[in-house]
């Protein structure tokens, strides 16, 4: 069975607010594809959609070539893992776990051993008789990971399931809930607004912005080839500047020249460089100074004020010497900068 997914127009109206604005997304079978973008985007609206818990205004959603839009939650065999763990408390790790094969009629037997099986994949074997509250936020979020894997889903959706937890679980789990999708194979869509979380976990990243979609890309794609400025901005820390282009090259305020590796894109919003790819070096005659530095242990984090321009500068490395507020510096650009494109919002008038 093809377990890809197809999003065909998918509008969602709540009374006058238009939260989706014919979405249009194919996410291929056995990939893991991640929602991002801020609050209110619509990001979480689209995942309900696709899980069946909020029915869309109109557009279609598919499973292959099955229509699922019209089809009851329960008969969609998704797996979903939210951000509350939703756990029974007053049923053990292992019951909670077993919930959705007991529904399924699935025989005793056979559901002890899935139950088994997802417990030791999650290592949670030995904490198998505990109740809920018994467990930390890790171990919870563990248990309603493997309640999602133990059906057997043709789908896996994930609505922001680890912002509750502290840096350190996190990125533990986050690298596990990765390491368990690859292995299953399973097609996964991963709701965030965290830009790390995004690009650590996905194979395509969707950005969204007002109910629809800007961009869409691989994590490198995004990072390094963003189309537009929101996507540059949203997805980590970047400088946005007025240059003059002519042709593949690119003039920028503080007289630096460099390349420009997209040169017929339109370049309405400017160029994009992120703070990591610029070279900083002390000057006493630089054009540059340092407003602020912050040292972070890996890398140091600077402002420099250029050309009546604030930048942000990453320089790498804990063992450089640190540059000093009001300290002079020349500011060297990479060799090729990327010109970002206006996103322009859909007209609705058209609908």
């Amino acid at each position: 069975m093809d377990k890809s997914l197809s999003i065909r127009q998918l509008v969602k109206d709540f009374g006058t607010t238009r939260a989706l604005k014919f979405v249009d997304l194919d996410v291929p079978a056995g990939s893991f594809t991640t929602l991002l973008g801020p609050s209110g985007c619509g990001k979480t609206t689209l995942l309900r959609a696709v899980a069946g818990i909020t029915d869309p205004s109109s557009g279609e959603i598919y499973l292959g070539d099955r229509r699922i839009d019209r089809v009851m939650p329960e008969k969609r065999n998704f797996g979903l893992v939210f951000q509350t763990y939703a756990l029974f408390p007053h049923m053990s790790v292992e019951k909670n776990i077993g919930f959705g094969l007991e529904m399924r009629r699935v025989a005793k037997p056979d559901a002890q051993r899935r139950v088994q099986a997802a417990l030791e994949l999650v290592g949670l074997g030995h904490l198998a008789k505990r109740l809920p509250r018994q467990l930390s936020g890790g171990q919870q979020q563990r248990v309603a990971l493997a309640r999602a894997i133990v059906i057997e889903p043709d789908v896996l959706l994930f609505d922001e399931p680890l912002s509750n937890l502290d840096a350190k679980l996190r990125d533990g789990l986050r690298e596990d809930l990765r390491e368990l999708q690859r292995q299953f194979g399973i097609t996964s869509i991963y709701v965030t607004h965290d830009q790390s979380e995004a690009m650590a976990l996905a194979d395509e990243i969707v950005v969204m912005k007002d109910g629809e979609i800007v961009e869409r890309g691989t994590p490198v794609d995004l990072y390094r080839r963003p189309a537009y400025r929101f996507t540059a901005e949203f997805l980590g820390l970047t400088n946005v500047i007025a240059a003059d282009i002519a042709g593949s090259r690119c003039l920028l305020p503080w007289g630096a020249e460099t390349r420009v590796e997209n040169p017929g894109a339109k370049a309405a919003e400017g160029v994009a460089i992120r703070p990591e790819d610029i070279g900083i070096t002390a000057d006493p005659e630089g054009g540059g100074v340092v407003t602020h530095a912050v040292f972070m242990g890996a890398s140091t984090h600077y402002n420099v004020d250029i050309a009546g321009l604030n930048l942000r500068v990453v320089a790498a490395g804990g063992q450089a010497a640190i540059l000093e507020q009001g300290q002079r510096v020349n500011l060297t650009p990479p060799p090729a900068l990327h010109l970002l494109q206006t996103f322009a919002p859909m007209r609705e008038a058209a609908e």
